[in-house]
């Protein structure tokens, strides 16, 4: 019987033939703490190492929340594993930066993704995801016909001035604490993940798309002055929670009749069709003007710039992305498979599914984040201009102090490459 053991390099040594095997490969992840992510990994991962005699892929798993700043602080030092997991828009930041290098996938092995789990900077391919989320309102069926409120279809969604007058109805029925719960007690990326694309709908965006080198006309343009003045008259009459609201009431509060629409994620639907049944709802984005949009790309694979072997990082993503394993990850977290194959395979997302329409919202309505390494600055930058203008500030004060910000960055950083 042949024996083996992992050496210093991480090389596995058949001591008898002297012949070497499986190469190691250092993969990190953001997800410590949750186990059904987790489990589903891990088995994406053993099933890789048993298939094949070259390569054997070992996880190290951060908190979320510390999980940027490691990378960051491993780049510094050249430390950085073969495999990493990234945010989709934090992506064009860590290619820029040199954290990362193109990922050596055919377009034919990601044709039918979806296209917020695919991750390019400057027309080539970085990182790629195992699934994508999608936000819509959530209602109830009897809600909304007991008030005369059209229920709203992806080819059909509500107009600007029809969800605003759907509110005020609601609103005057004194049903309930507010019409709207959009999430304002997570001040987190949920600010610009799911609010930009109201601003988007408007006219509007955090940079000029094409050139991004600056954010001027468009995020302090006429477009969204619209759009600031109708966030600030959501709080100011009493429409929607502020920023006072706290994650309890958040949880909580539409499953428990307070609220009659949410604005959500479809993580968070499964328990909403348990409260509610054949009553639930989930409906697409109201179009403002400009189309109705949502937000798009989640965390995703790729290869580090200082791995070793490219070759084997690259060979065990295309490896993880088989449509069993979307469809795993899908059963056990919710979250959109990646494809419209693996969702077929999934209890929730195939045809007739609980979830399906999350599919389509998602290929139909998802809009990126801004594609450049200066999005990591945006993002708080546009939080705290929303913050500002439901607690009371001018909009046009707010979001021109967060244009002139997002332009002193651009400016400082060479335009980011554009």
């Amino acid at each position: 019987m042949k024996l083996a053991f992992f050496g210093t390099l991480g090389l596995t040594t058949a001591l008898s033939t002297g012949v070497m095997a499986q190469t190691e490969l250092s993969m990190w992840y953001h997800g410590a703490g949750n186990p059904a992510e987790r489990e589903v990994l891990v088995g994406i991962i053993d099933d890789f190492n048993a298939s094949q005699s070259d390569w054997v892929v070992r996880l190290q798993e951060f908190p979320q929340a510390a999980y940027n700043d490691s990378v960051t602080a491993a780049a510094l030092a050249g430390n950085l594993p073969d495999i990493l997991d990234v945010d989709g828009p934090n992506m064009p930041n860590w290619a820029w930066s040199g954290y990362m290098q193109p990922l050596q996938l055919s377009e034919d092995a990601i044709a039918n993704f979806l296209p917020g789990a695919i991750g390019r900077w400057q027309g080539e391919l970085y990182s790629i995801g195992l699934w994508d989320a999608a936000v819509a309102i959530f209602a109830r069926r009897s809600v909304l016909e007991e008030n005369g409120i059209r229920v709203p279809t992806l080819d059909e969604p509500w107009t600007g001035d029809e969800f605003n007058a759907a509110l005020d109805t609601l609103k005057a029925t004194g049903d309930f604490d507010y019409p709207l719960d959009l999430g304002m007690a997570d001040q987190s990326e949920w600010y610009p993940y799911a609010f930009s694309p109201f601003l988007q709908s408007f006219g509007g965006d955090l940079i000029d798309r094409e050139t991004y080198t600056s954010a001027d006309g468009v995020l302090n343009g006429d477009a969204a002055l619209e759009f600031g003045d109708w966030w600030q008259g959501l709080f100011q009459n009493d429409l929607a929670p502020g920023t006072s609201q706290d994650m309890a009431a958040r949880e909580t509060g539409f499953l428990d009749g307070r609220y009659a629409l949410q604005w959500n994620g479809n993580w968070t639907a499964l328990p909403a069709i348990e409260k509610y049944g054949d009553d639930m709802l989930f409906l697409p984005a109201p179009d403002f003007g400009n189309g109705p949009k949502i937000g798009a790309a989640s965390w995703q694979f790729g290869v580090s710039a200082n791995s070793d072997h490219p070759d084997g990082a690259t060979a065990f993503i295309e490896f993880a992305i088989q449509d069993k394993y979307l469809a795993a990850f899908s059963n056990a977290t919710g979250l959109i498979p990646a494809t419209s194959t693996a969702a077929a395979l999934t209890e929730n997302y195939k045809p007739g599914g609980q979830l399906e329409v999350f599919y389509e919202l998602s290929a139909q309505q998802g809009e990126l984040r801004p594609v450049t390494p200066g999005y990591i600055v945006m993002s708080p930058l546009f939080r705290k201009a929303l913050a500002d203008i439901a607690n009371g500030a001018d909009p046009a004060d707010a979001l021109d102090a967060a244009t002139d910000a997002i332009d002193a960055d651009i400016a400082r950083n060479n335009n980011y490459g554009f």
